[in-house]
């Protein structure tokens, strides 16, 4: 497995650890089909939510945030609409949310939580 794509396994464990910690019920972790993948999806209470999870090791480059462009949040939205299509979830309402980690040389990682980014 290359580095980056370690650190990136590490972030989703992280947000996946993070939300449940929060009391939600994590549904499906890297959903994957022919139009992308979800990284998260879980149950906030009574609505659903798609989580997308970006890591990087440092803000060097920018914040982790910074990379959910508009293209993926797009992205996250239909293949959303396709993950509540083949699966039968009641929920109340559906929102996608950004789970930004920073993962250091040392110490914790640091996690951001943007709610309802769409």
């Amino acid at each position: 497995m290359r580095a980056k794509d370690a650190v990136g396994r590490y972030g989703e464990d992280v947000a996946a650890r993070f939300v449940t910690q929060a009391g939600w019920t994590v549904l499906a972790r890297n959903w994957r089909c022919t139009e992308g993948e979800l990284d998260l999806v879980a149950l906030d209470g009574d609505e659903v939510v798609a989580v997308e999870v970006k890591t990087r090791r440092s803000t060097a480059y920018g914040h982790p945030a910074e990379a959910v462009t508009f293209r993926k949040l797009a992205s996250v939205r239909r293949l959303t609409a396709r993950w509540l299509r083949e699966h039968d979830v009641r929920a109340r309402s559906v929102r996608v949310d950004v789970i930004a980690v920073v993962v250091p040389r040392s110490g914790a990682a640091q996690v951001e939580h943007l709610v309802g980014v769409v």
